[in-house]
Formats: structure tokens, sequence, C-alpha cells
């Protein structure tokens, strides 16, 4: 079960809300180093492995910084995700550039950059070849469509998704790039989001461990970079079990032996590119409640809104709520917690039961380090909120101010009226 605590006191939060006011999205350091190198310990034993984060998660260049010092590339997927891994120092190799209907300016970027080259398509190969050329190094990402069940409403069933290629269009791709002057392959997919299965991560690597194999069997291609992708869901709700990476990284293990080395196939580097499981539970909105509503059912207005936390009111994700201050008062209110925006589905929590709320109490939103100010935007005109780091130390840090109304009119020249 997860145990849905704070890494502050109540006096240290309000000591930060004095400074820096609220709205604000605050991330745990200390708690994302700790999980990153479990995550690298439980692949200790692979000749090679390399986390690829997925910047889309928390494209923040302060929490890439904290990543890289720890070990980790970056996964991109764009070319604002490419600059900022450049900018914290991730170069090369270090860095997989996985994106789909890309223009040709971010394959340039990729190639400048040494990146690994991820393609989405096979047609990808021939306008990659005209945008920047082919690499020595090639990588596609294999779509196994009706042959791996799975899937959500985040990233679609296999078959139903956009993403990767066929199996016989991954087989000829490598035939079309070996012939182009491709000496070096890779082989990646990406078929689940917000998993907790542990078994689901362990069972694709058995299904990418059999398709080195096949590929080295029928082409004589060897790859020598298999990526399982990300995936790996936290436990939102605080009845569920989070994913024990211990697992996975031994099971994944056994795979690779009896799969890969007992066929004395070439050594493997290992990657993933996990984002949400690695900064995910260690990340917090915090607001302030400054309207109540009764009507038909009973309101609590917060002084944030979808602009700041996107999930629960495309997906209806649960994101657990903590009143600052009564987490021993008994739940006996039942809220819809809202924002401001024009919309019906700006909502954070929906009939849910927490203790008393008064004007002015501090509510801590859990679990928005990944996917969470990432996914900000301006509708209504509303305006992102700061990042703020917890240092180990204890102090805090603003790793990204608040909008202000002059970036919200960047992009407009009154004068012109």
């Amino acid at each position: 079960m997860a145990n849905k605590t704070l890494p502050f006191s109540r006096e240290q939060l309000e000591g930060i809300v004095a400074q820096y006011g609220t709205p604000f999205h605050i991330y745990d350091e200390k708690a994302i180093r700790e999980n990153a190198r479990r995550l690298v310990h439980a692949f200790a034993w692979a000749p090679e492995f390399k986390e690829y984060f997925a910047v889309k998660a928390t494209p923040n260049p302060y929490i890439m910084k904290i990543l890289r010092e720890e070990g980790f590339g970056a996964d991109c997927s764009s070319l604002a995700e490419l600059i900022l891994a450049e900018k914290t120092g991730i170069t090369g190799e270090d860095i997989m550039f996985t994106s789909n209907d890309t223009p040709a300016q971010e394959f340039k970027k990729a190639r400048e950059l040494g990146a690994v080259m991820n393609l989405d398509d096979i047609t990808h190969i021939e306008f990659l070849e005209k945008a920047a050329g082919i690499p020595d190094l090639m990588s596609f990402r294999y779509n196994p469509g009706p042959l791996r069940s799975g899937g959500n409403s985040i990233i679609g069933t296999p078959e139903e998704a956009k993403y990767g290629l066929t199996k016989e269009q991954l087989f000829h791709a490598y035939e079309i790039v070996r012939d182009k002057g491709a000496t070096r392959f890779g082989l990646h997919t990406m078929v689940i989001s917000n998993e907790l299965n542990p078994d689901y991560f362990i069972e694709t690597a058995e299904m990418m461990f059999d398709l080195v194999g096949e590929l080295k069997e029928k082409l004589g291609i060897e790859i020598e970079l298999v990526n399982f992708g990300g995936g790996i869901g936290i436990p939102y709700h605080p009845e569920e079990e989070p994913v024990k990476l211990e697992y996975v990284g031994e099971g994944v293990r056994k795979a690779y032996e009896e799969r890969i080395s007992s066929r004395n196939l070439r050594p493997l580097k290992l990657a993933m590119e996990c984002g949400r499981v690695i900064t995910g539970p260690y990340g917090y909105l915090v607001a302030r409640a400054i309207h109540k509503k009764e009507i038909y059912k009973n309101y609590i207005g917060l002084d944030t809104c979808m602009a700041d936390l996107m999930r629960p009111g495309i997906y209806g994700a649960y994101h657990h709520l903590t009143v600052v201050g009564k987490e021993a008062w008994p739940k006996d209110h039942t809220y819809d917690v809202t924002g401001s925006l024009c919309e019906n589905n700006d909502k954070f929590a929906v009939d849910r039961e927490l203790p008393r709320i008064d004007y002015g109490d501090l509510i801590v939103i859990h679990d928005t380090g990944a996917h969470g100010h990432a996914m900000g935007f301006s509708y209504n005109g509303k305006l992102r909120s700061a990042e703020l780091l917890l240092k180990e130390d204890g102090t805090v840090e603003m790793i990204r101010r608040a909008e202000t109304l002059e970036d919200y009119f960047a992009t407009l020249d009154f004068s012109k009226l």
C-alpha cells in the first residue's frame, strides 16, 4: 500500500508559502535521487544499462541535471526537449530521439547532437536521409499490434496506437538502412503507460529478446541496443502497491540469460525511458482553498486549475489530496474540488471524502511530479505556476518562476490594433 505522506511539515510548508505564495509545484530532490538509484541498481547485472529519462514527464533542466548526475540520459521527442537535454549537458548517445510525424528541423538537431535516432515509421528513413542523413546507428520503434495485449486510454492498445512499425515493416526497415550504410542497430518499443503489473514489463523484455534472435537468424542483423520503453506506473491510489523495480530487474535478467546469453547472441545494452515512475511520486501541487459553494453538490474552489494539473480533467485520473494540518481529522465531508476554468471538467477530485475544509486551508495534491506542470496550458488566459525544488539539505529553490501576463501577451503586438 502506498503511504501518502509529505516530505515537509506543516510549519515548513507554511514558510515556503509565505515566501513563494500559492499555487506551486514542488519536487523532493532526495526522494528522486534515491528512486533513480533503485532503478539503476535493479539492472546492475546487465552488461550495460541506460535509463533515458522521459523529458516530456518533467521538462525542467534542474530536474534533468539531478538525473544526469545519477547517470541518466534523456528520451526526447521534440526540438525543445533536445535543447533542454543539450542545455543540461546531455548529448551524443546519451540522448534517444523518438518522435512521430517529425519535422525535418528536429531530425537535424538530433543528428547535430549525435542522438540515437529511433524512427517511428518506415517512411521516415527516406525523410531522415533527405533532412539530415543516415547515421551509423539506427533504431526503430516496434509496434507488436495484436501480438501484445495491453494499452490504455493514455497510449492506446498497440493495434490502435499511431506509434511504431509492424513486424514486417521492421525487418524491411533494417535491410533498407543497412544498404544505406548503417552498421549499428537498436530496437525499441513502448506499448503501455502507467502499468502496475510488473510481469508486463518482463513479458515485454521476453518479446524483445526473441525479436533480437529472429533478426540475427533471418537477416544477420546484430542488435546492440534494446530499449523496453517506459510505462511503469505509480500508485496514485493509497491502496495500490508500487511496482517493485527489483522484481522487474530480476525477471528481465532471467529472460536475458534464457534468450540472449544461452544462445550466444551479442551482449546487449539495455535501456528504459521511464519518466512517471522516476519523478511522479515526488512532486506535489500546493494550493489554497479560496471558495466554498453549496448547491446540488458541495464544492471547494482552489487558487489553481487544470492549467497546473490536467490529468484529472482529461483522464478522470485520481490524485490523492491532503488537507494540511487536518490529516487526523475525520473524512466526514464530501466535496468536488475544483479550479476556476470555464470548463466543468476542471476538477481535481469528484465526490471525494475529506475532512472539513475551511477558507485558507492549504491543499496538497500528490503525485504531480510527472505529467503535471508539463501538461499545462493557457486556456482562459490562465498562467502556469512556479516550480520549486526541495533540496537535500532542506532548503527550497525556485527552478521555474510563475508565468506573468507579460509572458502570456509576449507573442501579440498590440501596437497594430
